[in-house]
């Protein structure tokens, strides 16, 4: 199946996308117990779908992990922040990721504003795997069973507030929650059969900024599997319906890495105006265009105590 998600009426309605209609599913139906099941509770209604339009995110969202898993990514990300590309053992010893803002996501064809404060913005081009039913400490074999689906996922960067923050050993914040896009829809496992092998799927990965190609991958160079990643996020705790967890940044899908390779801002960063356009094979293609964001308010600096 794949899910997709329209207003109508000005209420949010989910259902099952077939070319250019969606079936929509009853008002009350959970989305997730839909796919549960495999098929969808059909409410005989239907409306116009147009993924080259402003639609909304494909499922609800419970909460965003996003996960680095991309070698080369990492590479290039860190020569362009220390003038090294060497990766660290402790990336490879288990996957890493950071919690960014569910309320921050939005839909492909949605504008995207400008963070406040920000002159460096990026793109990051990934996949995302929505988990489908709750699960606690799950094994890796487990974890297959809770996997609803894939979408595309762009992770927009705010890279001038990441660098400060990061410096304090905290991670991103503020550098990251303007926006997440997900979409166009949520595509189940069942439809990417084919491109599956050991748990990865080998899917095209693409990225484009004014019709431009920036860079790509295939999904397969995931250091992970999905399932990978729902089992360690879920070690020790709950992982819950709506659950997102992204790959992370594929290779050569967003400006720092190719920064950090060619030592020069080139491309340069975004700014208002460009659109953003993302192809995944098999799932796939957002798009959202970047506009001027809300004004800078000052926070004060530390009061020091010392």
């Amino acid at each position: 199946m794949r899910i997709g998600s329209v207003l109508v009426d000005g209420v949010r309605r989910y259902g099952v996308v077939d070319g250019d209609r969606i079936e929509l599913l009853p008002a009350t139906a959970d989305v997730f117990e839909v796919l549960a099941a495999g098929r969808p509770a059909a409410a005989g209604q239907q409306a116009v779908w147009d993924e080259t339009g402003s639609i909304a995110v494909p499922v609800p969202v419970a909460s965003i992990r996003d996960f680095i898993t991309f070698e080369q990514h990492t590479a290039g990300s860190l020569r362009a922040i220390t003038g090294s590309s060497e990766v660290p053992d402790a990336w490879y010893e288990a996957p890493a990721f950071y919690f960014t803002n569910p309320h921050a996501a939005i839909g492909s064809g949605t504008p995207v504003p400008m963070p406040p404060g920000c002159e460096v913005l990026d793109f990051e081009l990934e996949v995302a795997v929505v988990v489908g039913k709750a699960g606690f400490n799950l094994s890796v074999a487990e974890a297959v069973d809770h996997i609803a689906g894939f979408t595309v996922l762009n992770d927009w960067s705010a890279r001038d507030l990441q660098s400060r923050e990061m410096r304090v050993g905290l991670g991103p914040a503020k550098g990251k929650d303007t926006a997440t896009t997900l979409g166009p829809v949520l595509v189940t496992p069942d439809e990417l059969a084919d491109c599956e092998s050991g748990g990865r799927y080998d899917l095209a990965m693409e990225g484009f900024v004014n019709d431009t190609r920036i860079g790509g991958d295939t999904l397969a160079n995931m250091a992970w599997t999905f399932a990978e990643l729902i089992a360690y996020a879920s070690r020790g705790t709950w992982v819950r319906p709506g659950d997102v967890l992204g790959s992370g940044t594929c290779g050569g899908g967003c400006l720092a890495e190719l920064w950090g390779w060619r030592g020069e801002r080139q491309p340069p960063p975004l700014r208002v105006g460009d659109d953003v356009r993302m192809t995944v094979q098999g799932i796939g293609t957002i798009h959202n265009t970047v506009v001027a964001g809300p004004p800078l308010h000052d926070v004060p600096p530390a009061r020091r105590s010392r």
